[in-house]
């Protein structure tokens, strides 16, 4: 299914507060523009994945979210070779290695792959334990902690008062801490 023209407007008229937020990010205005881009065109490509659960501009910033971790994930992987006045691009790479082939720098560690295990089994569960919550307290939760909206704007968005932002989310946290304690951590109540 393509877009609707009424997508696309609404698309570009908050590209610019998209960019600027990837900016402040990333420091790096084509990064920027690239997960901007990276971040539209997955609306675009799926637009029958925006349920109107949230505002447009709440899931769009969700995605772009993302994508600046993806570019900042990349970022960090990537190892810009300096080329000095008067050597060529060739010169420059063949400098990162020794006669035999072998590289001049060791790579770095690459982690505990079961500790990286582990972290995802604990999102899944976190992600089933989001799930028993009623939706409007997961929805808060989420827009809170996840995409890091401040209280006024769950507060606009969802037309609620502050107050009632915050007993939600202190209910939901004890929920979500009831939950892990009982399905992450092992932690069963007495009986």
């Amino acid at each position: 299914m393509s877009a609707t023209p009424t997508l696309h407007g609404q698309l570009e008229a908050m590209r610019p507060q998209l960019v600027r937020f990837a900016q402040l990010q990333l420091r790096n205005d084509a990064l920027a523009e690239d997960a901007v881009q990276d971040a539209l065109m997955a609306v675009l490509e799926k637009p029958d994945s925006f349920r109107n659960q949230s505002s447009l501009r709440t899931y769009v910033t969700g995605i772009l979210k993302f994508k600046i971790i993806d570019s900042l994930r990349l970022a960090g992987r990537e190892r810009q070779i300096e080329v000095a006045d008067g050597q060529s691009d060739d010169d420059a790479i063949d400098a990162l290695f020794v006669a035999d082939g072998h590289t001049r720098d060791l790579p770095r560690q690459w982690g505990d792959p079961d500790r990286t295990l582990e972290q995802k089994d604990f999102f899944r569960v976190l992600e089933v334990c989001l799930e028993k919550l009623p939706a409007q307290t997961a929805r808060i939760f989420m827009m809170r902690e996840w995409l890091e909206l401040d209280t006024d704007e769950i507060c606009k968005e969802l037309a609620i008062s502050a107050t009632n932002a915050w007993v939600i989310l202190y209910r939901a946290r004890v929920r979500l801490r009831e939950c892990l304690d009982l399905h992450w951590f092992g932690n069963r109540p007495p009986a």
